[in-house]
Parts: structure tokens; C-alpha cells; sequence
């Protein structure tokens, strides 16, 4: 389903917890009101007055979407859940007609990447040095980003 604006907080929280650099409520708002920009969260069945357990932030031109981010609460993981928030923002390029989905991820994020293989997604090039380590040392080694895609058409 589509984020609700009172969804913002809970989804900014959320992202701080699995990205160096989180993304604050109102980034997300901003985010949100661009017409490119659809971002997708999770809640668990049932349960629609606790925060989102997921999210997925996609930008899309006419031929081309990327995911900005996507995540999954540490507590939901091995659900499903990410790989549902991908299947559905798929579903939605595919009937916009967009002909192709990129994306950076960590390369040393397995069971990622096993996820982004398993859709159909290959690797065509790679960033190193892209994320930023979970380390608070400055010299600390950066990870290499993975970027992949996956031909919709």
C-alpha cells in the first residue's frame, strides 16, 4: 500500500535504524510530493495501528525506475516482506510501462542481493567505496555498492 503522510515518522525511524545516514520525516514528505516518487510500506495484517514494517521508495521517469531505498524491520525480516515491496512496485512499472528498474545495495548485504537475483535482477556495474561503514572511525573502509537492474519489458 501507498504511505500514509502519518506514516513519515514512523518510516524516518525506521530507515535511521538501517541506513548510516537516515532520512527525516520531512525529507519523506518532500519525497512523497514529487510526482515521480511513490514510496510503499508494510504493516502487519491485522494490525493497522502499528507503524510500518517495511518500506520501499521508488523513482520513476518514463523509461526508468530506481529504488531510492527499502528496508525491513530487524523483528519482520525473513517474511517476505521486502521481497512483497518489490513484487508490487514491479507490478506498478510494468503496467506505467517502464522498461527498466536499477538499484544500489550493499555488496556485502547477502541475503539482499540473493533477493534482487532472485526477481531477475544482474549486476552491471559496481561503486566502490559507495556506503559509508557502520564504523564512527573516518578512515574505516567504505563498502562497495552493487549496481544492479532488471529489464521490465
Amino acid at each position: 500500500m501507498d504511505a500514509a503522510p502519518e506514516d513519515y515518522g514512523a518510516l524516518a525511524d525506521l530507515h535511521s535504524r538501517h541506513f548510516s545516514r537516515g532520512w527525516s520525516a520531512s525529507e519523506l514528505e518532500g519525497l512523497a510530493a514529487q510526482s515521480t516518487v511513490t514510496i510503499l510500506s508494510a504493516r502487519l495484517v491485522g494490525k493497522p495501528k502499528i507503524a510500518p514494517a517495511a518500506f520501499n521508495i521508488i523513482r520513476q521517469t518514463d523509461s526508468e525506475a530506481e529504488i531510492l531505498s527499502i528496508a525491513v524491520d530487524t523483528t519482520y525480516r525473513r517474511n517476505g516482506l521486502g521481497l512483497r515491496l518489490m513484487r508490487e512496485a514491479i507490478r506498478r512499472l510494468q503496467a506505467d510501462r517502464v522498461e527498466a528498474l536499477v538499484l544500489e545495495v550493499d555488496a556485502t548485504n547477502v541475503a539482499a542481493v540473493s533477493m534482487y537475483e532472485k526477481l531477475g535482477f544482474e549486476t552491471v556495474g559496481n561503486r566502490p567505496g559507495y556506503y559509508a561503514a557502520d564504523s564512527k572511525d573516518p578512515n574505516a573502509n567504505r563498502a562497495t555498492a552493487l549496481v544492479m537492474r532488471l529489464d521490465l519489458t
